[in-house]
């Protein structure tokens, strides 16, 4: 793209990342897709019973849908990563954890590595409505609210992020119920074009973890008894509730080109806009309502309507909401549209159910793979049009089967649109990034890279060298980008952490032997110093090792560490009945040895005081905090337990 020609205003999506039904991330989101898969599936206990308050039909106290849409590994965490002890963990709002790994995964995704970010102005703004943990915490009386639990206050989602990046920038929650996150996205678009803040993340996080909202639904009649979003069918009779954690990174389109990132779509427009009392409830949805909203969005993103080829709708599969705004997009959309080109409307909800405040950016993730594939996958349980929408007259279809956009010679566009029973409408605009000519394999020197890998843990770093050899291979995502790109993205666009591998290689293969541990040391000395050096936790000046050409290339993110952290299911027994091990799992926030210092790892006072507590009911002695107080190294702390132990035997 010529420069001159970049519009001040836009905003490019260098990063997305996600935990949704059946889909761990963007490429295995497209790949249910365009699979024309449901995820949803039955509750699963460990949320709640939903048997027990299960009810065929509408009745006080009961929801009557047994299914929805669930991540798997809900509760698992790679506490080490972020320096929480396992005690913190487990308290901490799972919302707020699969925040962070997911977070983490879009800057990599994006190439943008945290350690650079940190003291910037880098915005998050999160869409949330849920505070299921804090919530269950409190239902077990008024001694179960520590202070510990201003952890998970709702506040904190975003303030989470910023902490541990060190972002100094906006860190703002938005709840507008289910627009919240297409509205933090359009805040975060202001906040980048006013120059506020040089980089954003968006987000949205919903895990329900009780049937309170549900049977709510069930009571409104807005629930689907079926557990699946039917949206534009007959049978459409409400949502099904589901899981999803969503991040994007976004930043002004003139930056992102500058800096050779990787533009998945651009962001070329966007509004809200309330209903007002152009409705009879605050309640009910207001087509002139929806109306106004898209033609602002479209306004601001001087867009001609009629060039939209596709939305990705709200799409609830409600019988009150589908027709309004099929009859909107209708409307607005359809105005000087040709009849041989139908606008496609689809809504991701039919794969995974309603994300409720995270639902929006589930749908703009949709959207952005749309475009980046050409192709619109089928909307599921789309059987019999729904009665109350002019189809004859509106030029709308919702695809039944995997549809190529159409190729007018120009970059597709799409829209993503998220209403909230807050009487919010939003409405982003997006057009398909520019084609990216494909480098070469190979600059014709036959010269080897270097290509450095990190991780907080050995076992971390040995998963990430399988990782990027399974990336490597014939078949493998990296095996159709230039080794010379991929060395230095890796180089380049990801922080490097305490353990480190460094191998070199000429091309794919020798990479892959290198790595599986089969291939030669660098032949090249200053390479092999290089490596050595790197591999010895040195500096190394990558920027002049490589130089200033080169395409940033997407990589494998982090292979998170993970253990189960849940309320009630942490023991001493897990562990031998050994005191000091057990203490030492939940309290120390680092990797450690024998002469580390209880400071150093996180034993403070309050796992000192929990180990008083521990030993009280074990040995039946009172014991003296001065003695425990004094306790300097995880060797003393073991040696001084076990003697304690000793004696109560």
């Amino acid at each position: 793209m010529d420069g001159c020609a970049v519009d001040p205003r836009s905003v490019a999506v260098v990063g997305m990342a996600c935990r949704l039904p059946g889909a761990s991330g963007p490429e295995e989101l497209w790949e249910l897709l365009s699979d024309g898969a449901d995820a949803t599936g039955t509750t699963p206990p460990e949320r709640y019973d939903v048997d027990a308050v299960y009810s065929a039909r509408r009745a006080p106290g009961k929801l009557t849908a047994r299914r929805g849409g669930y991540v798997e590994g809900m509760a698992d965490f790679d506490a080490g990563f972020f320096g929480m002890s396992a005690a913190e963990a487990v308290e901490l709002d799972p919302q707020q954890r699969l925040l962070l790994m997911v977070a983490w995964e879009a800057l990599e995704d994006a190439g943008q590595r945290a350690d650079l970010l940190a003291g910037s102005r880098t915005g998050v703004f999160v869409g949330n409505s849920r505070s299921d943990h804090l919530e269950n915490v409190f239902r077990q009386g008024l001694e179960a609210a520590t202070a510990s639990q201003f952890n998970n206050v709702r506040s904190l989602l975003p303030a989470r992020l910023s902490y541990f990046f060190d972002l100094r920038g906006p860190s703002v929650l938005v709840d507008t119920a289910c627009s919240s996150s297409l509205v933090a996205v359009h805040e975060a678009v202001l906040s980048l074009r006013a120059g506020e803040s040089p980089l954003a993340l968006a987000a949205g996080v919903n895990i329900p973890l009780r049937p309170d909202e549900s049977v709510m639904m069930a009571q409104a009649g807005t629930l689907a008894g079926d557990g699946r979003s039917k949206f534009g069918d007959a049978r459409a009779d409400g949502h099904a509730p589901s899981d999803a954690v969503v991040v994007i990174v976004l930043k002004p389109l003139a930056a992102a080109l500058a800096d050779g990132d990787r533009i998945r779509a651009v962001i070329v427009g966007s509004a809200i806009g309330n209903d007002g009392r152009t409705s009879d409830s605050v309640l009910n949805p207001s087509l002139a309502g929806q109306v106004e909203v898209l033609r602002w969005a479209y306004e601001d993103a001087g867009v001609a309507p009629a060039e939209v080829d596709y939305v990705e709708a709200h799409g609830a599969g409600s019988p009150l909401l589908d027709p309004l705004e099929l009859n909107a997009l209708g409307l607005v959309l359809g105005e000087g549209r040709p009849s041989d080109r139908p606008l496609l409307v689809g809504s991701v909800k039919s794969n995974i159910g309603h994300a409720e405040a995270a639902g929006g950016l589930a749908g703009l993730m949709k959207a952005v793979l749309c475009l980046e594939h050409g192709r619109v996958p089928a909307s599921l349980h789309a059987e019999t049009p729904r009665p109350g929408v002019a189809w004859e007259d509106l030029p709308v279809a919702i695809p039944s089967a995997l549809t190529d956009l159409p190729d007018l010679g120009r970059p597709a566009v799409a829209g993503v649109s998220g209403q909230g029973s807050s009487a919010l409408n939003a409405h982003v605009v997006l057009r398909q990034a520019d084609p990216v000519a494909p480098s070469a394999d190979d600059d014709g020197s036959g010269a080897a890279y270097l290509l450095p890998l990190s991780a907080r843990t050995r076992e971390a770093l040995r998963a990430l060298a399988r990782t990027y050899a399974a990336y490597l291979s014939p078949g493998g995502p990296g095996a159709v980008y230039a080794v010379r790109d991929i060395c230095r993205s890796a180089a380049l666009r990801r922080q490097h952490l305490e353990h480190r591998l460094a191998v070199a290689g000429t091309c794919h293969e020798e990479l892959v032997a290198a790595l599986d541990g089969t291939g030669e040391r660098p032949g090249d000395p200053a390479l092999a110093e290089v490596a050595d050096r790197y591999r010895a936790g040195g500096t190394v000046d990558w920027a002049a090792m490589f130089g200033p050409d080169g395409r940033y290339v997407p990589l494998p993110t982090y292979p998170w560490q993970t253990r189960r952290y849940r309320p009630g299911e942490e023991s001493a027994e897990e562990d031998g009945g050994d005191l000091a091990a057990w203490i030492l799992r939940q309290h120390a926030r680092t990797h450690f040895h024998a002469e580390s210092t209880l400071a150093d790892i996180g034993i403070d006072s309050l796992a000192k005081l929990q180990l008083m507590i521990e030993l009280r009911k074990r040995t039946g002695r009172d014991l003296d905090p001065e003695v425990i107080g004094g306790l300097r190294t995880v060797a003393e702390l073991r040696r001084w337990t076990r003697e304690l132990e000793a004696v109560a035997r």
